[in-house]
């Protein structure tokens, strides 16, 4: 065979060329299909309309819940003998407090005597008149001066009776009891201590701290943003990871000339007593503003490159990865200002392995 002249080696290596070029050639497709254990597995989220929810992070103190405070005063002079319960201590309606000896518990106790003894003569000599009424012995007007004899009596015994009840009655011995269920907050009594008839200060503070309020402080450029009933969360720093549930109760529409903050009053359950007057507190109050936006799961966004994306499911061959702009994220929630449309739907799980497929 001879050899081709070096002139047509160019010629026919084009002609190889353009006649390979001339069939097809197989290339390998992008496949953007989801398979068919991921579509199950899938979890959707679609976009809903929804007011934009905010929170407000606020701290606090607790305190007590003063409708439920009682302040017990002495109702004698005398000197203290002994006093029984100490501040903390769990007490109940009727438990002696403390004890006082008392010379004006004497006089309270003498007059009952005397009161008694007054009614039960009257009483015999009513009796007696009765008899001798019935009988025609005794005339209609001794008849009822008796009677109205045993009725005055009678309304001095009761009196007599009621006052030693509140004294307590006794042995000159007055009994300071606690006039409801609750817990000593605040002693200011003790053994031995002389109580004078001037003495104007409470023996003890007693609380009923199964409802405990907590006072938030809020400052100035807040307060537009806090309105009764507002849901709130509240933690301290005892027990960090236990969250309270309450709502803003009351809101004190005064600013404090020291602090320049405004309080609200939230009311809370306390049936453990977990709560102590005095506690720090952290509150979170969530609120809505006054607009609506587009709303989604924040676990379908994929922030990759500065930018937020999702991907957009439309069926398990048609996805689409799209870029979002968000107006706010709140936990779990994240409200859009662009990207996406109202019933449109986003992957929220696996999203970011998908992602990662459609943009290589």
């Amino acid at each position: 065979m001879k050899k081709l002249p070096a002139i047509f080696l160019p010629l026919t290596i084009y002609l190889i060329i353009n006649g390979c070029a001339g069939k097809p050639v197989k290339t390998e497709e992008k496949n953007n299909c989801l398979t068919e254990q991921m579509e199950k597995t899938m979890t959707l989220d679609s976009v809903r309309i929804s007011p934009v929810e905010d929170e407000l992070k606020l701290t606090g103190k607790v305190t007590f819940d003063e409708d439920k405070v009682i302040k017990v005063y002495p109702v004698v002079s005398g000197t203290v003998a002994e006093v029984k319960v100490e501040i903390g201590d769990h007490v109940s309606k009727g438990q002696v407090l403390a004890e006082i000896r008392s010379l004006e518990m004497a006089g309270v106790e003498s007059d009952m005597v005397v009161a008694k003894s007054d009614y039960e003569i009257a009483l015999k000599s009513f009796s007696s008149m009765e008899e001798m009424f019935k009988s025609g012995i005794a005339s209609g007007k001794d008849y009822t001066t008796a009677k109205e004899e045993l009725q005055k009596a009678r309304a001095n015994l009761d009196k007599a009776t009621t006052i030693s009840g509140i004294y307590g009655g006794g042995n000159k011995v007055y009994s300071v009891v606690s006039p409801i269920n609750g817990v000593i907050v605040s002693r200011n009594v003790n053994p031995s201590m002389q109580i004078r008839a001037d003495y104007s200060d409470d023996l003890f503070t007693i609380s009923d701290l199964k409802d405990v309020w907590v006072m938030a402080n809020i400052f100035e450029s807040d307060i537009s943003k806090v309105r009764k009933n507002y849901d709130v969360e509240v933690t301290t720093l005892s027990y960090p990871n236990k969250i309270l549930k309450g709502k803003v109760d009351k809101l004190y529409d005064v600013l404090d000339d020291m602090t320049k903050v405004m309080k609200a009053r939230i009311r809370l359950d306390n049936y453990d007593y977990m709560l102590k007057p005095g506690m720090f507190a952290n509150l979170t109050i969530h609120f809505r503003e006054e607009l609506e936006k587009p709303v989604i799961s924040s676990k379908a966004v994929i922030f990759d490159n500065s930018k937020n994306y999702v991907v957009v499911y439309k069926g398990r061959c048609d996805l689409e990865v799209r870029e979002i702009t968000i107006y706010k994220t709140l936990d779990d929630t994240t409200f859009l200002e662009s990207g996406l449309k109202t019933g449109e739907k986003v992957i929220v799980n696996n999203n970011l392995l998908i992602y990662d497929q459609l943009s290589d």
